[in-house]
């Protein structure tokens, strides 16, 4: 049985869940419940077990769904029977066939449109990195969460390091005994460890055995709330560090949007760090252990600019350690993604929409994939993205040009260079239910990496978007 853990406020292939009804203004206040959104990325039909777990509980609520090959679905929690309103916790989901997730944050006030999203894991570690966590930063305060994917109770420890004073000690904070399969939350806002009224930060999490025996694998993902709006996004935690980071994509002022690159140094010396974006220009900067530097796209990129980059670190003539986390902001977007360490020749997007007929009136949602070259230059014809509705009919096709090294292409259910069933691409993931999906491939060998946004109008000319990675299937 192959396993993921998701957490269903944000994601892990265990889950982190919520379900609940709110009335607040700002996001940081509303409650957000998952939908689930998966897909069966293999030839044969799969049997998938959802297991949900309430937080800190070792007690597992099952839930069982059947998927065709190569199809799509959601599994809207709050609609759920077994689970009450009010729930918050993690899930696991098994299945006898390949599958990926990514878990949709939709908010029950009506003034908070956009939808954090993130993916669920396939595996952990024993320490999880957080390059940022925020309390009352820039209007916005991070509520994250951790969970036990192992098979034993553990005990945590979360270090929280100032961005602004890398030099001081952590703020440590301890949570003992979470149960296989549970999460913990953690609320940047009502943490009593962090006394200052504003905070800009990282985090480690190091996990051990409650019964000083055995493994401990954690996973833990992040949602930053607007304290004065309603932004929010999500994005999930890593297990360490590289030299190369790539990022799908750089804007600056094109479609209404610039883009940011938050880069955390998690090496042990001073990095000499490097964006190269694909279309050309650079920017540097020297990060010390620690310590976080922004690099805005607009201070180096010319206006009108959609382009993807490569970022490196050097630590003297050593390979440095970095992670990075992309922003893109503008015209109402709200996004935080993690930037890709490698690629690979399959890649799958389990949550893409695509509406015509009801863009305007807010109620559905579009979706718009960045496809980058992190290997060799690809020939013409090499790459090619199958959009798949939720039975897993392909009923579309969109066949890429050359893309050299570090290269990028835009790809939409609607673009010019899609072939297939107008009506179903049209109304792409709607049709007959919820469920569409993409699998971008390359030929053996390739390296790609893909990034969905997914954009609701919310009118003004204006919308609001959050970004979710693919997923690679070996």
């Amino acid at each position: 049985m192959k396993r993921l853990r998701l957490i269903l406020l944000s994601s892990i292939f265990a889950l982190l869940v919520v379900s609940g009804v709110a009335y607040a203004q700002v996001a940081y206040t509303a409650s957000f419940t998952t939908s689930i959104t998966y897909q069966n990325v293999s030839n044969s039909d799969a049997s998938v077990l959802f297991q949900f777990y309430a937080e800190n509980s070792g007690t597992p609520i099952e839930v069982s769904r059947n998927l065709p090959a190569n199809a799509g679905s959601s599994l809207f929690v709050g609609s759920l029977n077994e689970i009450s309103p009010g729930f918050s916790g993690s899930a696991v989901m098994s299945s006898d066939q390949p599958i990926v997730a990514t878990l949709v944050q939709i908010s029950s006030n009506s003034a908070v449109k956009n939808r954090g999203l993130s993916n669920g894991f396939s595996a952990g570690s024993s320490s999880v990195l957080l390059p940022t966590v925020l309390k009352n930063q820039f209007a916005t305060t991070s509520r994250f969460s951790i969970q036990n994917v192992g098979s034993e109770n553990v005990n945590l420890t979360v270090n929280i390091y100032n961005a602004s004073a890398p030099s001081d000690p952590p703020i440590v904070v301890t949570h003992n005994n979470l149960p296989a399969g549970a999460a913990k939350y953690f609320d940047m806002g009502t943490l009593a460890a962090v006394t200052p009224a504003s905070f800009n930060g990282s985090a480690t999490v190091t996990a051990v055995p409650s019964d000083g025996s055995g493994d401990a694998v954690i996973v833990g993902s992040v949602m930053e709330l607007a304290t004065n709006g309603p932004a929010n996004s999500a994005f999930e935690g890593v297990s360490g560090g590289s030299a190369t980071v790539y990022m799908a994509t750089g804007l600056c002022n094109a479609f209404g949007a610039s883009s940011s690159y938050a880069v955390q140094n998690v090496g042990s010396a001073a990095a000499a760090v490097t964006v190269s974006y694909a279309s050309g220009q650079t920017a540097n900067a020297t990060i010390q252990p620690g310590a976080k530097n922004s690099f805005i796209a607009c201070d180096a990129l010319p206006a009108n600019t959609s382009t993807s980059a490569t970022i490196t670190a050097v630590e003297g003539s050593d390979p440095g350690s970095i992670v990075v986390i992309g922003k893109v902001f503008g015209s109402g977007n709200s996004t935080a993604w993690v930037g890709a360490s490698s690629g690979a020749e399959k890649v799958a997007l389990p949550y893409v929409r695509f509406t015509e007929t009801q863009w305007t009136n807010g109620a559905r949602q579009r979706g718009y994939i960045a496809i980058q070259n992190v290997g060799g230059n690809l020939n013409a014809g090499d790459v090619v993205l199958h959009y798949l509705d939720l039975n897993g009919n392909e009923v579309g096709t969109h066949t890429l040009g050359a893309l050299a090294t570090g290269a990028k292409a835009n790809s939409n259910a609607r673009h010019p260079d899609v072939v297939g069933n107008a009506a179903d691409l049209s109304e792409f993931g709607y049709i007959g239910g919820f469920g569409g999906s993409v699998v971008v491939e390359g030929p053996a060998g390739s390296q790609l990496i893909a990034l969905v946004r997914i954009q609701s109008f919310v009118g003004g000319g204006n919308v609001v978007g959050e970004d979710a990675t693919g997923i690679p299937v070996d």
